[in-house]
């Protein structure tokens, strides 16, 4: 706090203060420096404690008083507040937190780095009568690795699409259901499910007594943990052969960008029309859209487009993610 600079439109040194611009003076001392409360103020004051609030704000916006925030030596470098409040700011978002030790710039990201943070984030905002949904890939199950033991706790822990393949591919569900089960004390609900089938088998399983009960769950999640895919051979989905060059070839004519739980969207968060939506088993876009907290976390210079389609369609409240990934989304 300053008291030796002249703010503006108050009078000169000469003239001795008004006792309002004194109280003012007074309140944010006791505030900011001797850590009293409004009450504590107000009480020592003589006044009401609405006064004593008025009183800190005229001190604010008066120049009575300076806040300067300074970083630690040893943690510069390693903390990105402005960027990460540019970021909040410009998409809507209600936190996001940039990693620098993901060294994401690249087609194959530290998802550790970022699957730590973000188990970080999923700590504190769950609880104990949280559902909680994931989708497959290799974010989330970082995010299942790096759960802390009994740190948090959760009723539910649900799969939001379907993983079933014909192929060897390993998609993580198993480690990332059970290990959030075991770290969060939650019941697991697995999606025994396909991610894509025909039109007639996926109304079928939506009509099934146990998939119905998954994907209902699913929808009704409290918190969503998600990555995003992008639209090219470098994806899980092509690489587990759930979609192949034909598919992809269709779904960027119709402008695709990204996709969360096999359902893809445009740059602008629409989602894509055409045969695949309703080939597809897993909660809508529109469920992810409604759930009160959504975790997006994603790097790497393949995935940008995703993400930037994500926050421009509102799919994501809090946002994980590198510093090159962070720096292009203020850009774009």
């Amino acid at each position: 706090m300053n008291q030796s600079a002249q703010p503006t439109g108050l009078k000169t040194s000469k003239t001795p203060a008004s006792e309002d611009v004194r109280l003012a003076l007074r309140a944010a001392t006791m505030y900011h420096l001797e850590g009293a409360t409004q009450a504590e103020i107000a009480a020592k004051l003589g006044v009401s404690r609405p006064t004593a609030g008025r009183l800190l704000a005229r001190a604010r916006s008066q120049g009575l008083v300076r806040v300067e925030i300074l970083v630690p030596p040893e943690l510069e470098g390693s903390v990105n507040t402005e960027l990460e409040s540019e970021l909040e700011k410009r998409f809507g978002l209600a936190e996001v937190l940039v990693v620098p030790e993901a060294n994401s710039d690249s087609d194959d990201p530290d998802y550790d780095a970022l699957g730590r943070r973000a188990a970080d984030v999923l700590v504190r905002r769950l609880q104990p009568s949280s559902v909680l949904g994931f989708t497959w890939g290799p974010e989330t199950v970082a995010v299942a690795g790096s759960l802390p033991d009994r740190a948090a706790k959760c009723s539910a822990v649900v799969q939001l699409d379907g993983s079933m393949t014909v192929t060897d591919y390993q998609t993580g569900v198993d480690f990332t259901i059970g290990r959030c089960a075991q770290q969060l004390q939650a019941n697991p609900i697995r999606l025994n499910a396909p991610l894509y089938a025909d039109p007639a088998t996926v109304e079928s399983m939506q009509n099934d007594s146990v998939i119905s009960k998954a994907l209902q769950a699913g929808t009704d999640s409290d918190i969503m943990v998600f990555g995003v895919g992008a639209v090219s051979t470098a994806t899980t989905l092509f690489a587990g052969s759930f979609v192949d060059s034909t598919m992809l070839d269709e779904l960027e004519s119709r402008g695709a960008a990204g996709e969360i739980g096999g359902r893809f969207y445009t740059i602008d968060g629409t989602p894509v029309e055409g045969p695949l939506p309703e080939r597809t088993v897993s909660v809508s876009l529109d469920a992810v859209k409604s759930c009160d907290q959504t975790i997006l976390i994603s790097g790497g210079t393949h995935k940008r487009q995703a993400v930037l389609g994500a926050l421009r369609g509102g799919l994501a409240h809090v946002l994980v993610t590198d510093v090159e990934c962070a720096q292009w989304l203020l850009e774009s």
